[in-house]
């Protein structure tokens, strides 16, 4: 992202800040009056994200504005939105910090999470070496960022066993037959996905590839709660909270959804998967 619309993001966000703090307001205070999740209103403060017009106007209205501050706040956000986007050269710089922080955040706060992918897992079910592969194809990724990265997204996966939250999964079987590194790396993955399936506060679907799938898929999103999807794509990750973008993506997950298998159904094709790769393990006998 470019300086220039970085430190307009900053502005924005430094300024909400200061009117939350002069209405005597916690982040998640403001973040309940305005009907939105507290990591948005933190990402927003700091500088970390651009929020929709209708955010925007939801936390005005939380924070009572007057006519003045209204128009200074949307002021700063048409500035921001006109700032010119470098986000491109920033990606190819190899830091991979950024990369699964906005998921992370979002994710931590939220009780149900709903996650459809086509390509890649998710990354809340995927081993350190797959994910290890997800971050090293990243450009100029170095050692010390992948690392970094693999850490932070294992670390993530504990919310997996967290009682009251609630995980919802459906991947295509293109998923699990799209792999890295080599065929014994998907077994131990493989089984890492029977051992989470069976978990009480998880459910995990694959849509098989005999099903056509009911839309076709363009990119992988993540649903958080009711109020928020990140959007995943080779860019990064994108957070969407306008309440119908949002509404949409829930429709989307929820046919998705009935399309898939779960239970045993999908645990006798994760077996057949795990004997594909064994046979390409185990090398042909002449």
């Amino acid at each position: 992202m470019g300086s220039e619309r970085r430190e307009r993001m900053k502005a924005l966000g430094a300024r909400l800040r200061g009117l939350r703090a002069d209405a005597g307001l916690t982040g998640a205070v403001l973040a309940q009056r305005a009907g939105i999740g507290q990591p948005t209103v933190s990402k927003v403060e700091n500088g970390r994200m651009v929020p929709s017009v209708d955010v925007l106007g939801r936390l005005s209205r939380a924070l009572d504005l007057d006519e003045a501050s209204s128009r200074e706040v949307h002021d700063l956000l048409v500035a921001v939105e006109a700032a010119p986007d470098e986000q491109d050269t920033d990606e190819a710089s190899g830091d991979l910090a950024p990369v699964g922080v906005v998921l992370d955040d979002v994710v931590r706060s939220a009780r149900l999470i709903r996650s459809f992918q086509c390509v890649v897992l998710p990354a809340m079910l995927q081993s350190a070496e797959y994910a290890r592969h997800v971050f090293d194809s990243a450009p100029n990724a170095s050692p010390e960022a992948v690392g970094r990265a693999v850490a932070a997204r294992v670390e993530r996966q504990s919310l997996l066993y967290e009682p009251g939250r609630e995980s919802v999964f459906v991947l295509t079987e293109g998923v699990l037959r799209t792999w890295p590194g080599s065929p014994a790396l998907m077994l131990a993955q493989v089984d890492r996905l029977l051992a989470v399936e069976s978990l009480s506060t998880v459910r995990l679907g694959v849509i098989p590839w005999r099903r056509p799938v009911p839309v076709m898929p363009r990119h992988g999103f993540t649903l958080c709660d009711r109020e928020t999807a990140v959007v995943e794509s080779f860019r990064g990750e994108r957070v969407v909270d306008d309440v119908s973008q949002v509404a949409a993506y829930r429709d989307l997950f929820s046919r998705f959804e009935e399309a898939a298998v779960f239970g045993s159904e999908v645990r006798k094709l994760l077996l057949q998967v795990m004997t594909d790769f064994r046979d390409l393990d185990t090398p042909a006998t002449r």
